[in-house]
């Protein structure tokens, strides 16, 4: 994996939640909107596309790319694009934002309302792989982001998407397994999931699902002669996902650094920059 984009990946991680890299800037911005089925995120890049400030939390409003709940939707949104511009010491005022492949084109409006709804103008919509695809710069290959509730794979050829689908299973099945398997609560086992500590205990309880993932891939890549699959989404940093992918599927995987982050950085990349307004 190319080295400047583990270390743009890892800055934008330090930049979520507080780690604002400059409080000075007043350059244009880039701003992307990231509606997941488990995790929302907001990102604003300088203009030369480096990571100013972000934030990201758990929220369960939308499902396999649609949104369940708009109120909640845009309140959280609000909020999140409030500290940020507190953080930023200037307005945010629009933002690109993207949809799983295979949705409806309602639910492509539904998004872009829901960046309405929280004082952002949507000027650009773009499908999850290609916003990871601005990212990754692969030109033939596979892209496979397994997001909260689905696992989205698009196949590129130079550089373009050619076939794209998308099948419910998703992070949010780990949770479920866990749940079952340990007589947890949802949220309890959401955050057992993500506990480095407990990860070990818990890839056995996972792996079928990480399987499914795999059968999913499996499908939609016979016959497109891809010699390479790249995953992204925040379910891929399960320890033992990509290989388990690997050996499944019987192609080159390659896991990026910090692949939740992947998508939401490709959103925002998306957007044209726009000058601040204090």
């Amino acid at each position: 994996m190319n080295p400047n984009l583990t270390d743009l990946l890892e800055r934008t991680e330090r930049a979520m939640n507080g780690g604002a890299r400059d409080l000075r800037y007043r350059g244009a911005v880039h701003v992307g909107v990231d509606l997941g089925t488990a995790y929302t995120t907001l990102l604003v890049l300088d203009e030369n596309y480096q990571p100013l400030a972000g934030e990201y939390q758990f929220a369960q409003v939308t499902r396999d790319g649609l949104v369940v709940d708009y109120i909640g939707a845009v309140d959280l949104l609000r909020g999140m694009k409030e500290r940020i511009e507190r953080t930023l010491g200037f307005a945010l005022t629009s933002a690109s934002t993207a949809y799983p492949p295979g949705v409806p084109q309602a639910e492509h409006r539904a998004t872009a309302n829901v960046l309405r709804g929280a004082e952002l103008d949507c000027v650009s919509l773009i499908d999850e792989p290609s916003a990871a695809n601005n990212v990754l710069q692969i030109r033939d290959g596979a892209i496979v982001d397994v997001g909260g509730g689905t696992t989205g794979v698009a196949v590129f050829r130079a550089g373009e998407a050619i076939y794209t689908a998308d099948e419910a299973t998703g992070g949010t099945h780990f949770s479920l397994v866990i749940a079952g398997a340990s007589g947890l609560t949802f949220e309890e086992a959401e955050a057992l999931k993500t506990n480095p500590d407990e990860q070990a205990r818990l890839f056995p309880v996972v792996r079928p699902v990480m399987e499914k993932v795999a059968t999913i891939v499996k499908r939609h890549i016979v016959g497109w002669n891809v010699e390479r699959v790249y995953l992204v989404g925040g379910a891929c940093a399960f320890p033992g996902m990509s290989e388990v992918i690997q050996e499944m599927i019987g192609i080159e995987t390659i896991l990026p650094s910090k692949p939740l982050f992947v998508t939401p950085l490709g959103i925002a990349m998306n957007h044209r920059s726009i000058p601040p307004i204090e």
